[in-house]
């Protein structure tokens, strides 16, 4: 049986932490914008922090995990 638990978290995240998609942090004109669908290198940055720290939390310390199959 296969461990999907991590493959699961990793792209809810990406998907949901893509810069511009739901909320760009730092935005163009405001501290946060909301689907704008624009992204720059600052928010890039912010981004990918956010998503490596979730990340870590979600598969180091609460140890997500999925069995999917017989």
């Amino acid at each position: 049986m296969a461990d999907w638990g991590p493959v699961f978290v990793a792209v809810v995240l990406f998907v949901l932490l893509s810069p511009g998609l739901l909320v760009q942090i730092p935005g163009k004109n405001r501290m946060a914008e909301f689907g704008t669908l624009h992204t720059s290198g600052a928010s890039i940055l912010v981004h990918s922090i956010i998503y490596f720290a979730l990340i870590s939390i979600f598969l180091l310390a609460v140890q997500v995990h999925m069995y999917i199959g017989s």
